[in-house]
């Protein structure tokens, strides 16, 4: 069995092999795309494949349209040589359940794979093409959220992309320039309304992503490249909208035990690769089940029936407000707790952190207990839902290959949304943070992983983390084992607004940290101890 449009017409091996096909003619949605596109989206990659591939085989399988999406890379080109042309632009999509079960999928609403090339004339003209005709709804991406840079720590713009400002719009490179030049042509054009949606996991991307557009656009016409009504345009959302949204949807990379399970089912050619620019993909996308996707209602020249499909349209007060609950409640700051203690307890996969009482009953009390009292409730979801199914589907997932390892990276990036703000909301609440306890541990528990070495008193390596040479400096001089070498090192770290947006001495917990970070050095066994001793 190939997964291809020829491969997929001896529908009864399918069958035999529990893999689900598309029911509608593949064949006539690529025609109807290609002919009249009204989806594009930038950034080819996993996430996009399954997820919001997905909601586009789902609205054309319910009869809610009649076309797919138009693919854009713009980073890996080999992904669009090695996975989406050999395969028809099909994708296996296989959900990994709890049970151990998996639910295969193959989608068809990816109906042309286009490499964002201006130096390609056939793929650039292919692409001025599409943004030319007025049809064009929105266009989406997930070129996670360095994608959206344009600048580095000194302000000034990164040579790539001040060789593209200086290049001029026919020569664009880095996808920022290359959607701005696109919407140029748009501009020149027809003038049509579009909503440009950024569908990254970050904070605030449609601003971030409107930003950057705009950002360009201007670069450009102080060097004479584009008219001031370009520029105008883009800074109009009545005509072109940047939609904020909050993504949600562990996608690990490819397993090889999902491959081995689709080529004992008889599907050839299932192997991932490792392209020039060290993408690991496959012609399969393994996902949990789980997903959600809310976006900002801000679409000035239509769009598909996404909420026909599970998404959620709202306002972009609410979208602020879901990726809140999430992020400083109910999914991030049980993760980093996790990935902290998992390393220095020697864990190397996050679901079986789950079976350990002490850190469940850890994750339970940052969740349910501690952060709902002031857990940001966006109305469209339930907060006490989403935590319980985090805590009891999500993270205990033992198919989902995440490590503790990759979640602790640039931990001290995170820390202050993850932990700070719950602890900002205690202070306003109740005028200190007194009342929390695992959230204290959390951050002792962080400060103790710093230290590099378990609790059996063995060394590890610190995930990457762009302010470890400066946390470890100042945690210099404590050893493991030593509790009186422990000399107050740790205050400079917990009264940095920068890292938790708060001096958690002004929030009443500096001295309560400190205490378990000195019971957490006692020796080998510390840790676990302490664990009991404050969680039970």
């Amino acid at each position: 069995m190939k997964l291809t449009i020829q491969g997929l017409k001896d529908k009864s091996a399918w069958e035999a092999a529990g893999i689900g096909l598309p029911a509608y003619d593949i064949e006539a949605v690529v025609r109807n795309t290609k002919e009249a596109p009204v989806w594009v989206h930038f950034g080819a990659g996993n996430i996009f494949r399954i997820f919001i591939g997905g909601l586009a085989d789902t609205l054309i399988a319910k009869g809610e349209s009649d076309k797919g999406i138009t693919c854009v890379e713009t980073f890996d080109f080999d992904v669009i040589d090695k996975i989406y042309h050999p395969y028809d632009n099909l994708v296996l999509a296989v959900t990994l359940k709890a049970d151990g079960s998996t639910d295969k999928q193959v989608i068809g609403s990816l109906t042309e794979a286009i490499k964002a090339q201006s130096g390609d004339a056939s793929q650039w003209s292919r692409l001025k093409e599409i943004f030319t005709n007025p049809g064009l709804q929105m266009i989406s991406f997930t070129i996670t959220e360095k994608g959206y840079a344009l600048k580095g720590a000194d302000g000034s713009f990164f040579p790539f992309i001040q060789t593209d400002i200086d290049n001029g719009p026919e020569k664009p490179v880095s996808a920022m320039a290359v959607v701005c030049a696109l919407l140029n042509e748009r501009y020149k054009a027809c003038k049509a309304p579009l909503a440009v949606v950024s569908m990254d996991n970050c904070s605030h991307n449609g601003e971030k992503l409107q930003s950057s557009v705009i950002t360009m656009a201007k670069e450009w016409n102080k060097k004479g490249f584009v008219e001031d009504g370009f520029v105008a345009y883009l800074s109009d959302e009545s005509q072109v909208s940047f939609p904020w949204s909050m993504i949600d949807k562990i996608t690990p990379r490819p397993a090889d035990s999902v491959c081995a399970e689709l080529e004992k089912a008889g599907v050839e050619d299932m192997a991932p690769v490792i392209t020039s620019k060290k993408t690991f993909i496959a012609p399969f996308v393994n996902a949990e089940g789980p997903q959600y996707l809310v976006i900002e209602d801000k679409f000035p020249n239509g769009r598909p029936a996404l909420e026909k499909a599970g998404v959620y349209l709202t306002d972009r007060d609410t979208v602020n407000k879901v990726e809140r609950m999430k992020v400083t409640t109910c999914l991030n700051p049980l993760h980093t707790a996790l990935a902290v203690y998992g390393c220095v307890l020697g864990y190397t996969l996050i679901a079986d952190e789950m079976k350990d009482e002490q850190l469940n009953k850890l994750v339970h009390q940052i969740g349910p207990v501690e952060g709902m009292p002031v857990v940001t409730d966006p109305g469209i979801l339930s907060p006490k839902d989403f935590v319980d199914e985090v805590i009891n589907v999500r993270i205990p997932n033992p198919f989902m290959p995440d490590t503790p390892q990759r979640i602790a990276t640039d931990t001290s990036q995170k820390v202050g949304i993850r932990y700070g703000e719950t602890i900002k909301s205690y202070v306003e609440k109740y005028g200190d943070a007194r009342k929390l306890t695992a959230i204290p541990l959390a951050i002792a528990g962080w400060c103790r992983y710093l230290l590099a070495v378990d609790d059996e008193g063995k060394a590890f390596e610190l995930s990457a983390d762009p302010m470890v040479p400066e946390l470890t400096k100042q945690l210099e001089g404590i050893q493991v084992g030593k509790p009186e070498t422990y000399k107050g090192q740790l205050k400079p770290i917990l009264s940095n607004k920068n890292i938790f947006g708060i001096d958690l001495y002004q929030a009443g917990i500096g001295d309560t940290i400190e205490g378990m970070f000195v019971e957490e050095i006692a020796g080998p066994g510390a840790v676990r101890a302490v664990l009991k001793k404050y969680i039970g």
